[in-house]
């Protein structure tokens, strides 16, 4: 028998203590609890507070004290501490009997073995690497980076960085040079945290050449931490070298001292995300102690409905690398006292024939109760006709979440059908979408309400969403610009090294003065779901993993034989994503095969094998303005079905020659796909 939704005692609590009377038994009840979040800011945000009893050794004395955009300051005054909150459910967790993390990698999933870490043991490794940093020097405010693989080592070295108040970056070790140093560079971070490599579909990865590069590019660095994940023999001195201080991982965890995490106030930075536009580099994006927190629970908790694991034994995986903000939803699990599942390795195995059981293989063992993974992932378990219920005991599972591309008709199918029942019922699917950029999400699931197959249930609590047309008129039942009209906690305080906001502004702002304008086209139902149809801007999207286009074409243009190019990532609702990069060759040079596979080679080493595009083309030009831009989305919106003359005025193209080209391109691609 499922628990009771969990947003019911909300609305009991709602009742009890503020007097307010809401249902959410179907979707114009929720309708009106959503309104009332999205109206009432102070009231909601406060009522989130207080439910879920959070403490600061200061009052709270004003909930939103400057509603702009940006700009928008919350809770004044208030302490908090990220990893205080995931601590206070240690001992009531631990004496249940449930762990803080259970996890495994491929060789550990192909043993049958599945490895925990109690909740004491969580805190006591927390405090000791905690105090350790603050050994080495680290205060407030410093930066420490880390490039580390979905393992219980990175959830502890986060969890340390936020109890004294540093801030944190991750990068995830399949990433290129390139794409880390873009990232790490900007942020000028104190203490490196890595491991000498990672394995993924049965091979090792030996990343020590990488950690030689940032060690040599990022002079700020005091410390560095090695955590020997590959080769024991890995010796942490042998990159720190004579300016830095070399420590062992093993080490720094080892010791038994309090766990005391420092107050601070509530927009102190958490940690560093990226983001990247269309131009320049990766947007380095802060986000703060308080306002994730907030976030995490409201989400987690009423809308995924994963709760305390001491009241129900619920566990959370969400598949992830440490590079996708969903790894920082899935620790977030810790603030609401949920024991968390985390599998390190390749989802469909080792190399060879694909083997899509394998996160389910997992999930059986771990015994978890909400499964998570991009879009991507249940489309290819739909082509390989796999049957998750003949690979792993599914019985305890409840729920299926599925974010970072749209899902497909058929993949609401798939799983319904592949999956078991739960208590008569079909299982509940809750498909969301958000967004680095605010560390949450949008659009999400309710457990009362009917899910609609190729359809997000509902607009999130607090998130003020509309679809919009180009004249900012709010859109009902046609497709628009997703804005969010209302400010959030977990929206970003700045952006690093943007010291006027100017790039903040730019970024989510300039469409729509004082609106946030998220960069994907939705729908609104009538019934109040959504349906989100990709991006409405030029980033790459693949695999929920998002990368500007500036990235890609650093890493392509150095090669001598490419003069220019162009990519677009196009998403379809029910048909594969599709990415072309376009590339203009120097004079007498083809696009044979050799070439291509450099081509690929390249960005695959400089960013990730994610961003690998589905196709090469060469061009004789690249669309650009009059003054020098790449028409990115003009062309990416051209071969979504565009008219040519709405979407590329000739007069304002620097090559207007080239146009038609594009046009009969796009042409070919829509006759092709039927």
């Amino acid at each position: 028998m499922s628990p009771e939704p969990r947003i019911l005692g909300y609305l009991r609590w709602l009742r009890a203590q503020r007097g307010l009377d809401f249902t959410v038994d179907d979707e114009a009840g929720y309708d009106a609890l959503w309104r009332w979040s999205t109206t009432d800011l102070d009231a909601f945000w406060r009522s989130i507070w207080d439910h879920f009893d959070l403490r600061s050794p200061t009052p709270v004395t004003t909930v939103l004290a400057d509603a702009r955009m940006p700009g928008a300051r919350w809770f004044p005054g208030v302490q908090v501490n990220y990893a205080q909150q995931v601590m206070r459910h240690a001992d009531a967790a631990h004496a249940a009997g449930h762990p803080a993390i259970v996890h495994a990698d491929e060789a550990m999933l192909a043993r049958g073995e599945l490895g925990e870490v109690s909740w004491p043991e969580l805190r006591r490794q927390v405090a000791s690497l905690a105090a350790r940093l603050r050994a080495m020097g680290v205060a407030p405010g410093d930066r420490v980076v880390a490039v580390l693989p979905n393992t219980p080592q990175t959830v502890v070295a986060f969890l340390a960085c936020a109890s004294v108040g540093a801030v944190w970056s991750v990068c995830s070790p399949d990433m290129g040079p390139v794409a880390v140093l873009d990232r790490f560079r900007q942020i000028e971070p104190k203490v490196l945290i890595a491991s000498d490599g990672y394995v993924f579909g049965g091979v090792a990865h030996d990343r020590r050449p990488l950690l030689h590069q940032l060690l040599a590019q990022l002079p700020t660095l005091t410390d560095v931490v090695v955590w020997p994940r590959l080769d024991a023999g890995t010796d942490a001195q042998a990159f720190a070298g004579a300016r830095r201080r070399a420590h062992d991982w093993g080490a720094l965890v080892a010791d038994d001292v309090p766990f005391e995490p420092a107050w601070l106030p509530f927009d102190h930075p958490l940690w560093i995300v990226y983001s990247s536009g269309t131009t320049g580099l990766p947007k380095a994006i802060v986000h703060g102690h308080g306002g994730v927190m907030l976030e995490a629970l409201k989400l987690g908790v009423l809308h995924n409905d994963v709760g305390a694991s001491v009241d129900t034994g619920d566990r959370f995986h969400w598949y992830s690398s440490t590079g996708w903000i969903m790894w920082n939803c899935q620790v977030g699990g810790l603030l609401g006292g949920t024991t968390i599942c985390l599998f390190d390795g390749s989802p469909a195995g080792p190399q060879g024939a694909p083997d899509w059981t394998t996160l389910w293989r997992f999930a059986g063992l771990a015994g978890a109760t909400f499964f998570g993974a991009g879009a991507a992932f249940y489309a290819s378990c739909l082509k390989a006709d796999v049957k998750p219920q003949h690979a792993a005991d599914l019985s305890r599972l409840r729920a299926v979440g599925s974010t970072g591309s749209p899902l497909a008709v058929e993949g609401y199918r798939w799983i319904w059908e592949r999956l078991p029942r739960v208590d008569g019922e079909r299982i509940w699917l809750t498909s969301i979408s958000g967004g680095t950029d605010f560390a949450g999400a949008f659009i999400a699931g309710l457990r009362t309400l009917p899910v609609v197959e190729g359809e997000m249930q509902c607009r999130c609590l607090g998130a003020a969403v509309e679809a919009w047309d180009e004249q900012g008129r709010a859109l009902v039942d046609e497709v628009g610009e997703l804005v969010c009209t209302k400010p959030m906690p977990s929206m970003p305080l700045y952006l690093w090294n943007d010291p006027d906001g100017s790039r903040l502004h730019d970024s989510y702002f300039d469409t729509y003065p004082g609106v946030w304008r998220h960069g994907d086209w939705i729908r609104i139902t009538p019934r109040g779901g959504a349906i989100i149809y990709g991006r409405s801007d030029a980033t790459i999207n693949r695999h929920g993993i998002r990368m500007g286009t500036a990235e890609l074409y650093r890493a392509v243009e150095a090669l001598p034989e490419v003069l220019d190019s162009l990519v677009v990532d196009l998403e379809y609702l029910g048909r594969e994503s599709y990415m072309p990069l376009f590339v203009v060759l120097r004079d007498g040079v083809v696009l044979d095969a050799a070439l291509e596979k450099r081509i690929r080679d390249e960005i695959r080493t400089a960013l990730s094998p994610r961003h690998v595009p589905s196709e090469i083309v060469q061009v004789k030009a690249i669309p650009r303005t009059l003054s020098g831009k790449k028409m990115e989305l003009p062309v990416k919106k051209l071969l979504l079905g565009a008219d040519p003359a709405k979407v590329m005025n000739r007069d304002a193209m620097a090559n207007a020659d080239c146009v038609d080209w594009y046009v009969e391109f796009a042409r070919r691609r829509a006759a092709a796909a039927g």
